[in-house]
């Protein structure tokens, strides 16, 4: 599985790294930057977690 970012939507709340700090950071200008292009097996469930507490829906889960 993949994860689009929509770093123009982002505002840097944060909950997503929160959720899943192996698969989000956020960067200086407290804009999400994704850790894996493709997501590990062992870390999709942390990522969906992360994509779903965004509350921007700036992140997006593709199979």
């Amino acid at each position: 599985m993949r994860i689009v970012a929509d770093r123009a939507r982002c505002e840097g709340h944060g909950l997503c790294a929160d959720v899943a700090p192996e698969v989000y950071e956020l960067d200086d200008d407290a804009i999400v930057v994704l850790l894996h292009e493709t997501v590990p097996p062992e870390l999709e469930r942390k990522a969906e977690g992360g994509a779903r507490v965004c509350p921007v829906a700036a992140l997006r889960v593709e199979a």
